[in-house]
């Protein structure tokens, strides 16, 4: 017979089933209860895989839509965050400035002075125009001193290691050389400097036979001195020039040579010795003789080109004496004509030469006068 005190205790334990049961069934509970199965070796790297494959997919329809006037699926993708404290120098480069070289070359033509064209004391305003002639659809810029300071802030407020280099270089002269670095690293395009004349267009710096989604990085050669004492007037037996430079955003060798300037930069400074950079000094510490250097350490450098099927080194004797375009990995190597056209030596042709794309009046504005126009003849 049920007691009282039975029925009680039956009552409790049908109340306590009741109460588990119902929780137990509640979403928080069932997310708590599940055991999500272990990564096991080489899935993360599949999914990883699956995620760019994917990711790489939505970007080209996003590029396409962009190219068509919208936006496939909605606003562009936005690159995930990751924690840059840890990164070396380079490795924030490459985060904030990633490179593809599939793109487009962008239609950009930087160069850098005193003043603006619509300045009264502006006096390249015939070297200024042509590159605006021979680019129509280009945006063209003038940076001053004041508006590279600002710009560059903008550009790498957050590797704030190069502000500090830059804003740090106690030439002019050095800003100058740096910024052209930062400014083709970060945005790509044309730069040159302004006492230079567009001939021909930089449509045509490339070769027809050589795709251009293949290219991100067009140079020419400033000094080619086949002579016994070329010591006495340049500072490499082949000299790359930076005068002239196109490049597409995030290439490698313009991630060296900002990673390279910066942390020289900030090693002198530490130690106090940037008072002691003069102007003899900037070839070496940013101007062609680095930048010379820094291309060749991309054409030897294993990361980019297959070196153990090459047949040796690439050095200066690949160059010399060349007449027409040359294709290195994703670089365009152009002859001395192309950029040093009209200089009379070191087998440069004359400015009307089919392979003449810019003129240099040599003006070296930073140096004195009697340091210019050395090895002219």
């Amino acid at each position: 017979m049920l007691t009282f005190r039975r029925a009680l205790v039956a009552a409790v334990f049908f109340i306590a089933v009741l109460f588990l049961t119902t929780r137990s069934s509640s979403p928080a509970a069932s997310a708590a209860a599940v055991e999500y199965p272990k990564v096991q070796p080489g899935a993360e790297a599949a999914r990883q895989e699956s995620q760019t494959t994917a990711s790489s997919g939505q970007k080209a329809a996003d590029d396409q839509a962009v190219q068509n006037g919208g936006h496939q699926g909605g606003p562009p993708k936005q690159k995930p965050m990751k924690d840059m404290s840890r990164m070396t120098l380079y490795e924030k480069l490459a985060y904030q400035f990633p490179y593809d070289v599939e793109t487009k070359f962008p239609a950009y033509i930087w160069q850098t002075w005193k003043w603006t064209p619509a300045h009264g004391e502006f006096t390249f305003r015939e070297q200024e125009a042509t590159w605006t002639e021979q680019h129509p659809g280009f945006i063209h810029e003038v940076i001053t001193d004041q508006v590279a300071v600002h710009l560059l802030r903008l550009l790498y407020g957050s590797v704030p290691e190069v502000l500090e280099a830059y804003e740090a270089l106690p030439l002019p002269v050095l800003k100058a050389d740096f910024f052209r670095y930062l400014i083709l690293l970060a945005r790509g395009g044309i730069y040159s400097d302004i006492d230079t004349y567009a001939i021909r267009s930089a449509l045509e710096w490339v070769p027809e036979s050589v795709p251009r989604d293949q290219i991100g990085l067009v140079i020419g050669i400033e000094a080619d001195p086949d002579r016994p004492d070329w010591k006495d007037w340049y500072s490499r037996r082949i000299q790359f020039c930076q005068w002239t430079i196109q490049s597409k955003p995030g290439h490698p060798v313009l991630r060296e040579v900002v990673s390279r300037i910066t942390e020289q930069v900030l090693k002198r400074k530490r130690a106090g010795s940037l008072k002691d950079v003069v102007d003899k000094d900037v070839i070496e510490f940013t101007g062609p003789a680095l930048w010379t250097d820094i291309i060749f350490g991309y054409f030897n450098d294993e990361r980019y080109f297959d070196m153990e099927n090459s047949v040796g080194l690439i050095d200066w004797k690949n160059f010399t004496g060349m007449e027409t375009a040359r294709r290195v990995g994703d670089v365009i190597v152009l002859p001395i004509t192309s950029f040093s056209p009209g200089v009379q030596q070191m087998g440069a042709k004359d400015y009307d030469d089919p392979m003449a794309f810019v003129k240099h009046d040599f003006e070296g504005t930073w140096k004195p006068e009697s340091e210019r126009h050395i090895g002219e003849q």
